[in-house]
This record gives C-alpha cells, sequence and structure tokens, in this order.
C-alpha cells in the first residue's frame, strides 16, 4: 500500500463505518452527506483491495479484512487525537525538569542571583545549569535542546537570521580605579584615560582583536597601554584594588563589583553607545510551555533590572 494517498480522513470514514454497519448512520455521525460517504467507502475498497462492508440478509457485515483492521486503526486514531488534541503543558509546581543556559560570569553576576530566587519560589523541582557560551556550536545546541537559552551582549552573539532574539536591558561602559588611586579624584580626562595602564577582560583571551572602545582611539589616532588581560570579571577588581591600573567595564557589574573592593567608580571619557543584553533561542521551541515558562522568567528579572536607571554622572 501506497501511504502516500492514504487519507486521514478515510481512516475516520472506516471508523464510523465499522461503527454504525450503515452508510447512511456513518453520515450522519461525521455530519456529511451519504453520498460523500459512499464515495469515502468506495476509497476505502480500492486503497485495501477489499469489499470492507458487504450487504447480507442481516444487513451491512464487515469484512474479515475488516475486522482484522478495526483495533489498529482505532488505536492509530486514539493516539493521533491525543497527540494533536491535547496541548503540552508546564506545571512550575510539578516540575521536575533542567534547563540549560549559556551565559558568561557577567550574566551571573548581574541575572542569575534573581533568577534562581524566582525560580526556587516558583518551581522548586526545576534546576538551572548555566555555562560558559562557547565560541562555536551554540547555534547547533539551541537547535538540538542541548542548550536552552543564550544570554549576551549582542556585540558577542553571532547567530543566523533562524534564531530568536529578545532585548533584555541595556548597559554602559564605565571605569573604575582603585579608591585612593594617586592621580584620579573625582573625574577622568581622556589624557588621563590614555596615560594610565589598562586591564582588558578577554573572555577568550584574545588580545589581537580590538574591541570597540580601542576602535574609538584607534579612529583617532590614540591608543591605551592594556598590560594585563584576564578571562573573567571576578579577578579585576581584585587587582584593580592592588594596583594603579584602571579598567573599563558595564556600570552594572561595576557597581556590584565595587562593594567586593576599594574602588571608585567614573565616567568614561569616551562617547560610546550602550550595549544591549539579550535572550537568544532556536524557534523549534518557540510554542514549547516549558521554554516559554523559562524565557518569561528571564524576562521578568530582566526588566526590573532595566527599571533601575543608571545614575546619569556615569553615562557618556
Amino acid at each position: 500500500m501506497n501511504l502516500n494517498r492514504l487519507d486521514l480522513n478515510l481512516l475516520i470514514a472506516f471508523d464510523a463505518l465499522m461503527t454504525e454497519l450503515s452508510v447512511s448512520k456513518a453520515a450522519n455521525k461525521l455530519f456529511i452527506g451519504q453520498s460523500a460517504m459512499s464515495h469515502s467507502l468506495n476509497r476505502l475498497r480500492q486503497t485495501f483491495d477489499d469489499p470492507i462492508l458487504v450487504r447480507t440478509t442481516g444487513g451491512m457485515k464487515p469484512t474479515a479484512r475488516a475486522k482484522e483492521l478495526i483495533e489498529p486503526i482505532r488505536k492509530a486514531l486514539l493516539e493521533i487525537e491525543v497527540a494533536v488534541g491535547t496541548p503540552q503543558t508546564f506545571e512550575p509546581k510539578i516540575a521536575q525538569q533542567g534547563f540549560v543556559i549559556a551565559a558568561s560570569d557577567y550574566g551571573e553576576l548581574i541575572l542569575l542571583p534573581s533568577l534562581l530566587k524566582r525560580v526556587r519560589e516558583l518551581a522548586p523541582g526545576v534546576k538551572i545549569q548555566v555555562r560558559r557560551p562557547g565560541e562555536y556550536l551554540l547555534e547547533q545546541e539551541l537547535e538540538n535542546g542541548s542548550l536552552n537559552a543564550v544570554i549576551s551582549f549582542d556585540a558577542s552573539m553571532e547567530t543566523s537570521s533562524r534564531i530568536r532574539q529578545q532585548g533584555l536591558f541595556h548597559d554602559f561602559l564605565v571605569s573604575v580605579v582603585r579608591e585612593d588611586h594617586p592621580l584620579i579624584v573625582d573625574s577622568l580626562t581622556l589624557e588621563q584615560y590614555i596615560e594610565l595602564e589598562h586591564v582588558l577582560i578577554s573572555p577568550d583571551g584574545n588580545n589581537h582583536d580590538p574591541g570597540i572602545i580601542d576602535q574609538w582611539l584607534n579612529k583617532r589616532k590614540l591608543s591605551r597601554n592594556v598590560v594585563l588581560y584576564v578571562s573573567h570579571f571576578l579577578s579585576a577588581p581584585l587587582i584593580i584594588a592592588q594596583t594603579d591600573l584602571i579598567l573599563t567595564l558595564p556600570y552594572r557589574i561595576a557597581e556590584k563589583l565595587a562593594h567586593m573592593a576599594a574602588l571608585k567608580l567614573l565616567r568614561t571619557p569616551i562617547n560610546l553607545p550602550s550595549y544591549q543584553y539579550s535572550m537568544n533561542w532556536h524557534p523549534l521551541y518557540e510554542k514549547d510551555p516549558a521554554h516559554q515558562w523559562l524565557r518569561a522568567q528571564i524576562d521578568t528579572v530582566s526588566r526590573q533590572l532595566a527599571n533601575s536607571p543608571i545614575p546619569p554622572q556615569y553615562l557618556p
């Protein structure tokens, strides 16, 4: 049998015919005309190469072949009905599920505490795994489901147009020095910024690809002296607190790190646009209830951050 020629409606008609053992009653059951049901019966006979229903002195009777097909077809129709008729649901209070999110230590410091607090309150059985975004395979991992979401700055997320993206909040670059820095008091000039020795945070340790700061300086035939490259935000404040180095980083994380060490926040003397922090996911899971719930929680805690304005003295 060529399944490409098998119409699902024929199986529904078959089930009605086997239940009613009457073309007219089967037609009424499916709210179609008797001629349409007769046509379906003829197509069934052609499809299975069998009379299916035969008129006898006792009324219409199913053939032996039809009897063999009754249970398998009813089971198949039931499974289809369950599959397409019962929408997936996600019940946070009883869910026992794990989610995997890719985020840098920025995301861990800024979003994770509030996100985890909210998840634990709403879905105590849900587990969250956070890992660093790799350079490759992010889109593939989002597609195959081994990764549920990537939260990152737009500039660091290179994916195709197929990936869904939602902006969460913006951040601006500020500079930090130690509280008792011998040269910097309350403000920072461009000349001072260039003369100071810098720490640069580079997740992959790459010191060859200039970021937006160095691009801005290069356009003006200026440069800064980067003497230390580190791969994580967390080590930077302790280094800055014990040296005369300067570090430029997003305000929201600088404000948190300043509580870990005696640091002074300063407006960076470079007019740069804001960074947008975004959430990325694969369209295959756009309507998945569990994924929708996770994205809603990330969106909620992000909106709380977005509603906390950056002090104007740090804005460019």
